[in-house]
């Protein structure tokens, strides 16, 4: 089964997703300039609501390259910080399990998803092999040849496939991961999510500020920082979805039939990923735009297969007043166009709710609707056996 999530989400003026030169990320759409959010942007928003939507700590993963010094402090005695040859013992082993590290920075070549035992296991290791990593590091040092990454082999294999193991951790499950030295350690994400687009059409605004001296002399004028923020104001279409069927595999393996326990972990990720993304907001100058806005309109889909991007419904980009109100209403036709066309035997469930849009207006079936985050989760949750 497939959970699929349509939100319209409008913020006031904010940066939540800048680009390389500081300004709100863009697109052309419908031969207009949008607004933009980052799918990573957004799926790293809902990963660090995880814990405050019913998961465990050691359910979720860490995005990492400090392995490395992580590790090398687990290997220093009580109270004192990582020395050379922790450091050394910890480099050693990530080498030999295949992955390169920066000598000048001590950093993974790239970003590792890892599950939060990993840096655990990898200390256990080292500390059980010191002796021999050390010997290893040694004769590496006398010949530089020998110091290119390779495959890691028979124990080593072992640990290498116990750091990455990425079964149970939530996470990794839902947005994947990809290694690109071991093609074995690769996750296919069981969730996919798009950029969120502006309804209509933006412009990149700008805010200039002063900032004075608290302490300056009354006699001395002027400002004593000048500069500019860019900005925009934008109601944003955001899309989601989840392959139930590639989340239990992801989580539990192969595996006929789940244990008690693992059947629950399952229906919490599905609640998280649902609860999470519908309340994620970026972080972006938050501090100094504070655009905390919730979803206006929601609209989930269960199905058994296929999914629909509803992007399209917004193709012409809505003009006027009354933008949230048209763009559900534009939505939901769009979705009974696809519906009516393409059929609906694959779908199991519609749930739809809005708090400016008149769904009886619209025609959207009663049972089909929600008059609250808390009945629109139980339509879609109970319809995959949540």
């Amino acid at each position: 089964m497939i959970i699929e999530l349509h939100l319209l989400q409008s913020f006031p003026t904010s940066n939540l997703n800048r680009d390389d030169m500081g300004q709100p990320k863009s697109v052309t759409f419908g031969g207009a300039i949008r607004g933009r959010v980052s799918s990573q942007s957004l799926k790293r928003s809902a990963r660090n609501l995880f814990p405050e939507v019913g998961l465990a700590e050691e359910e979720t993963a860490k995005r990492t390259k400090r392995l490395l010094q992580q590790a090398a402090n687990r290997l220093a005695p009580e109270g004192e910080e990582a020395g050379d040859e922790d450091r050394t013992v910890v480099r050693e082993a990530l080498r030999q399990m295949g992955f390169g590290v920066n000598a000048a920075t001590d950093l993974t070549e790239y970003l590792l998803f890892v599950k939060a035992t990993a840096v655990d296991t990898l200390a256990a290791h080292c500390a059980e092999h010191r002796e021999r990593l050390l010997k290893d590091a040694a004769k590496r040092e006398k010949n530089p040849k020998g110091s290119e990454k390779k495959k890691p082999d028979g124990d080593t294999l072992k640990v290498a496939r116990t750091i990455l193991d990425a079964r149970r951790s939530v996470d990794i499950a839902l947005f994947g991961r990809m290694i690109a030295d071991n093609k074995d350690f690769n996750v296919d994400a069981a969730s996919q999510v798009a950029h969120a687009i502006s309804t209509h059409a933006v412009a990149v605004e700008f805010d200039f500020y002063t900032a004075v001296d608290d302490l300056k002399p009354d006699a001395e004028a002027g400002a004593d920082m000048i500069g500019t923020v860019d900005f925009n104001a934008a109601c944003y279409y955001r899309y989601a979805n989840l392959d139930l069927g590639q989340l239990r595999r992801n989580l539990f393996g192969a595996v006929a039939e789940l244990a008690a326990e693992d059947e629950d972990l399952l229906k919490r990720a599905a609640s998280a990923w649902l609860n999470a993304f519908v309340r994620a907001v970026p972080s972006g100058k938050q501090n100094s735009m504070a655009a905390l806005t919730q979803p206006d309109t929601l609209l989930a889909v269960v199905r058994d297969s296929g999914s629909w991007n509803l992007a399209n419904a917004f193709l012409n980009p809505v003009a006027g007043t009354g933008v949230m109100e048209t763009s559900t209403r534009l939505m939901w036709e769009h979705f009974s166009r696809l519906r009516g066309f393409y059929g609906d035997r694959e779908i199991r469930a519609v749930a739809m709710a809005s708090l400016s849009g008149d769904l009886d207006a619209l025609e959207v079936p009663r049972e089909e609707q929600a008059d609250t985050l808390a009945g629109f989760s139980q339509k879609v949750l109970g319809a995959v056996g949540g």
